[in-house]
């Protein structure tokens, strides 16, 4: 690494050009987020999840973000993130024409739904995993699941506890929580978009040995 490259990362190690890297990936869904200062710590928080990990952008992680199950047939974990995204929004469009009272802030939903997964490049880490598989932690593998993570990334990047508890409440962990409006439709958004493709045929289980080494 040269001096230069250094001297951009701060101190999470996040550098200028992943942040660029990162605003490309999660376009166009990014740019429905209305708050300049929210969709910089979306940006902020994908980016601080990759620079804390052995991935180089949202892109090298599968779609589920999991080495151990089904792929889709073309895609990664940001075209997953941007079709939670596009599905959560639909669905808050259509419940609002009937209800137009719904207490849904679409900021907070689209940025909610592009950070539903950042504690992935944690949990599925493949130097992390390796590591772990070669001396077993007393606290569990993993240590914490892609949920809590997530919601430790959002925090820790100055995202409101609304948008972190998406993060924490869109899977198992949401069950023990009163879900808001918008963790709620991300939840289900997120359930619709594997449930849909799996039934369709659009994923394959292809995964081998080797690969979870």
């Amino acid at each position: 690494m040269t001096s230069t490259a250094q001297s951009d990362l701060d101190e999470r190690g996040v550098s200028n050009a992943l942040r660029a890297t990162v605003r490309r990936e999660l376009q166009p869904e990014l740019d429905l987020i209305t708050d300049n200062g929210l969709r910089d710590r979306v940006v902020e928080a994908w980016a601080t999840a990759i620079a804390q990990s052995s991935f180089s952008c949202i892109g090298d992680l599968r779609a589920s973000g999991m080495w151990n199950t089904d792929r889709l047939v073309r895609g990664s974990q940001a075209d997953h993130l941007r079709g939670v995204a596009g599905i959560a929004v639909q669905i808050a469009k259509t419940i609002k024409e009937q209800f137009p009272e719904l207490p849904v802030n679409e900021d907070i939903l689209v940025a909610g739904a592009l950070c539903h997964d950042v504690g992935k490049p944690y949990e599925y880490d493949p130097v992390k995993r390796a590591q772990r598989k070669s001396l077993p932690s007393k606290a569990g593998w993993p240590i914490f699941r892609h949920p809590p993570y997530g919601m430790h990334i959002c925090l820790t990047v100055g995202l409101p506890e609304e948008v972190a508890q998406v993060a924490l409440g869109h899977s198992y962990e949401g069950e023990v929580l009163a879900r808001s409006p918008e963790c709620t439709i991300v939840h289900y958004a997120d359930k619709a978009y594997w449930q849909t493709l799996r039934i369709s045929g659009l994923m394959i289980d292809d995964f081998t040995e080797e690969s979870k080494a």
